[in-house]
């Protein structure tokens, strides 16, 4: 946890607010592998870092609330009893749907102050939707004693993504940055919810994120384009999620779809099975066999799923130049942010170097190299 963020927040929300909060720290995510598979009621390996968002909450005596987004400089006011979306794409609707969605389940929330900041890099994929999401009602939560169980936060986290932000996404990211565990990722089952934590020991081998800094602009609708695909394939099929089909399901209605719909289905049963198989590899410390696997769902990504771009595309085919990355893959919805690689501790600084160098060169513009710890999930900061 970023010290210099806690006490940024801290100091920002006395000076503006007068009174000392309670703070939340809620991190952000990676994912080893199992994209696009959460809306399929699949599995997914995703784990909480060490980056995230710092919220600071107080009770109020106003009528109103207000939330302030510390790094962008902006504030809203907004009456408990009135609350509806504001425009597109803007942070206050992570906010405002928490809250609305806490309402929606009989859970009185008084009038309240936040603010917040964060150090989750910009359009990295690492999830700080999330993030918000998750300090907002884990916050309120505790502030105003409501007895939600973690469970009950992340669901309300999910529908105010999809009712007040737009986007009908899983349940991955809100449970990974809740429920993470320090040093392990959690092979998470999006059907039941339910998840098993797995200690990270890559041995002599980290994980680095390549950020783009590219976001191409079709990203949210093409995704819920996706989501809806999927789900019209297993209605055809007559399942309840892509989950349940096999390869062989999928050629007895091939020619009743596109054939880009059917690539799409097909790279979500592969991309199934590459979870399990990858939870497999990592009990029997075959990073090699990870590795392997991490590509072939950059491949799905790509050519199947089609949610990459010539950017992500670039990264991966750089990783593949080094013998000393065993894989690498997009992270994220897509169209953009960071690629996930899994390198030998000893080669990360010339790859750095070479990489960076190499994408000036093909892009000119910069990516961003991170190392990541893998955190705990949403708390109270003591």
């Amino acid at each position: 946890m970023n010290s210099t963020l806690i006490s940024k927040v801290k100091d920002s929300f006395i000076n503006k607010f007068n009174a000392n909060p309670l703070m939340i720290f809620s991190p952000g995510r990676i994912n080893i592998i199992g994209e696009h598979t959460d809306y399929n009621d699949g599995f997914v390996f995703p784990a909480a870092v060490d980056k995230g968002i710092v919220a600071a909450f107080h009770k109020s005596d106003a009528k109103v609330s207000t939330a302030y987004a510390i790094d962008m400089n902006e504030s809203i006011t907004f009456e408990l009893d009135k609350l509806k979306p504001s425009s597109e794409g803007s942070w206050e609707n992570y906010v405002l749907g928490v809250v609305a969605e806490m309402q929606n389940k009989n859970k009185v929330v008084g009038n309240f102050n936040i603010a917040f900041s964060g150090d989750i890099p910009a359009g990295s994929g690492m999830s700080s939707s999330a993030a918000l999401e998750n300090s907002v009602v884990f916050g309120l939560n505790a502030l105003f004693n409501l007895g939600l169980s973690k469970t009950e936060m992340i669901l309300i986290s999910q529908r105010a993504e999809h009712n007040y932000v737009g986007v009908n996404c899983g349940i991955m990211d809100q449970y990974a940055s809740m429920f993470g565990i320090e040093n392990n990722a959690l092979l998470l089952d999006c059907r039941t919810v339910e998840a098993t934590p797995f200690e990270i020991n890559f041995k002599d081998h980290e994980l680095i994120l390549i950020n783009t800094n590219v976001k191409h602009s079709l990203s949210d609708s093409a995704y819920n384009d996706r989501r809806s695909a999927c789900e019209n394939i297993a209605s055809l099929l007559g399942i309840k999620a892509l989950r349940d089909a096999t390869e062989a399901d999928l050629l007895t209605i091939k020619d009743q779809v596109t054939p880009e719909n059917y690539q799409k289905a097909l790279y979500v049963v592969q991309e199934n099975n590459r979870a399990i198989k990858a939870s497999q590899a990592m009990l029997d410390g075959d990073l090699e066999t990870l590795g392997a696997l991490i590509y072939g769902s950059h491949e799905g990504l790509s050519k199947q799923y089609k949610v990459s771009c010539d950017e992500l595309d670039f990264l991966v085919e750089q990783a593949k130049l080094n013998a000393h990355i065993l894989g690498a893959r997009m992270m994220g919805g897509g169209f953009g942010g960071c690629t996930i690689n899994l390198i030998s501790k000893n080669a990360v600084e010339a790859f750095k170097t070479t990489v960076s160098k190499a994408y000036k060169a093909k892009f000119n513009k910069d990516c961003s190299i991170y190392a990541v710890k893998l955190s705990n999930g949403t708390h109270v900061i003591k």
